[in-house]
């Protein structure tokens, strides 16, 4: 394998980015982290586990208006400042409170097929509830071709969860109407989630109005245009990947678990938002809909992955962007960073 494309290096699809190595830091709370140059948004970088390739695509990172205390209810303060050394800047701004979040797509090349998990915000929806990722107009489709994929190479699609942060690119405007951002992908969403958000279903989400309209405009397309697949338990992508339903955040969230030669990784989707989560699991963040489900399953998950060496890549978190964890005591310790430069 080339050294240059392991899990801890990364191979450069941007202009300007080589293939020298870059390195992910071996400490738990890396003393150079704070130190280190900050790159550009627009930097496309991959990994690769086994035979399978990992680039990552960011659509926005930065403040989402959320400070601690907001986002993580039960995370005292005192834990924020005592680990302020290598949350700042990256994660957490001491000076506001603010924490910093991502959008960003994993895009997966496994046996011949382009997959893309999750699909952030989108450009030009209205979420008035939400007006972080109201109207957005980014470059995301113009990063994407930079990793070389084109709307229609595009295979499949796999949804963890139906969050307005985690569909947005499912369609594009057209006119007035919103058709499928990728026609010629199978769009893979859980069964119980879909059913879950349906307006159809009597239960009201805790979510509800933060997700309004993403119905109407990120969902209900690409079904109307039968590129949905709904899928129960669990569902075998390829030899390599596996998704398995992962209740709490949602009823039909789900992780994608990835097997391939020596290598383990786990898209955790919105298991952890920040990664004081990967050492201190007992605490939330404000959006889960089943709260002690989500904490059984966010520890059941870092369980597998330091039992299994496993890289865990999230869906939001900024700097390396993912990491490897390993069980320390009762909890876990971040073991290294993964090999994508810092955003």
């Amino acid at each position: 394998m080339n050294p240059s494309l392991s899990r801890r290096g990364f191979a450069g699809i941007a202009a300007g980015v080589g293939a020298a190595g870059l390195l992910g830091s071996s400490a738990a709370r890396p003393a150079d982290a704070a130190a280190a140059r900050p790159v550009s948004r627009t930097r496309v970088e991959t990994i690769r586990l086994g035979e399978v390739t990992v680039t990552r695509v960011v659509e926005y990172s930065g403040p989402v208006g959320l400070t601690s205390r907001q986002f993580f209810p039960g995370s005292p303060a005192e834990l924020w400042q005592e680990n302020r050394s290598w949350l700042s800047p990256d994660f957490w701004k001491p000076g506001t409170d603010m924490v910093n979040s991502a959008l960003q797509t994993w895009v997966l090349r496994s046996e011949g097929r382009t997959i893309l998990i999750d699909t952030g915000a989108g450009n030009d929806k209205f979420r008035p509830y939400a007006k972080q990722w109201q109207y957005m107009d980014t470059g995301f489709l113009r990063r994407l071709s930079r990793a070389g994929v084109r709307p229609q190479d595009v295979d499949v699609v796999v949804n963890t969860h139906l969050h307005n942060d985690h569909v947005g690119w499912n369609t594009r405007r057209e006119g007035r109407d919103w058709v499928p951002a990728f026609p010629n992908a199978t769009y893979l969403i859980p069964k119980v989630e879909f059913d879950f958000w349906n307006p159809e279903n009597p239960v009201r989400p805790k979510y509800w109005q933060g997700n309004q309209n993403v119905w109407e405009d990120s969902v209900q397309p690409v079904r109307e245009a039968g590129l949905v697949k709904l899928w129960e338990g669990s569902y075998t992508l390829d030899s390599s990947l596996r998704l398995d339903l992962a209740a709490g955040h949602t009823p039909g969230s789900s992780v994608i678990r990835l097997e391939s030669g020596n290598d383990r990784a786990v898209f955790i989707g919105d298991l952890l938002h920040t990664p004081l989560q990967l050492e201190h699991p007992e605490f939330n963040s404000c959006f889960e809909e089943d709260e002690k489900q989500a904490l059984a399953t966010r520890r059941r998950e870092l369980e597998w992955a330091a039992d299994h060496k496993a890289l865990v890549l999230p869906a939001h978190l900024p700097g390396h962007g993912a990491a490897e964890v390993e069980r320390s005591g009762g909890n876990f310790r971040i073991k290294s960073w993964a090999g994508f430069s810092r955003i």
